[in-house]
């Protein structure tokens, strides 16, 4: 079976995890961080439940403002570069927060931002590489099926 993905949902969620960090950034408001940080983790836990994937596809691209581009693709490496980008926000909300270390803090946002805008603008997935990796060194788990064999 071939899986699809549709790379306009996830530019439109890169863009939402710079826009809202480089916010939190500017107006040194660690809680935007954290607000980016909860989106990810939940739609890394529940892919559809995703805040930034629900506006796409119920507002934007019913009203034509943009369109999906969907490609053969595996959104597993996608789906852990964002919890990777999950943890690394909450653990920055985390310092900023509850510890008041904000090199920590926002050294780790800005990792997720710099590395976000690199897959907007450059169509690199830092995230999707390490999986990718990781799976090449036989870490990452794959489910098996009844009646198929490895």
């Amino acid at each position: 079976m071939v899986k699809k993905v549709d790379t306009t949902a996830i530019k439109f969620n890169q863009a939402c995890i710079i826009v809202f960090s480089l916010l939190g950034f500017l107006f040194n408001q660690p809680y935007w961080v954290l607000f980016v940080g909860l989106v990810l983790a939940i739609g890394t836990i529940f892919p559809q439940a995703g805040l930034f994937k629900q506006i796409y596809q119920k507002i934007l691209k019913p009203n034509g403002l943009l369109k999906a581009h969907i490609i053969d693709d595996d959104p597993t490496p996608h789906q852990f570069s964002q919890g990777v980008g999950a943890l690394f926000l909450l653990t920055s909300s985390a310092a900023l927060l509850a510890f008041n270390n904000a090199g920590l803090g926002w050294t780790l946002a800005w990792i997720v931002i710099i590395l976000a805008g690199v897959n907007l603008f450059l169509n690199f997935c830092a995230g999707c590489f390490v999986y990718y990796q990781l799976d090449k060194l036989g870490l990452m788990p794959h489910p098996t099926s009844e009646g198929k064999s490895s």
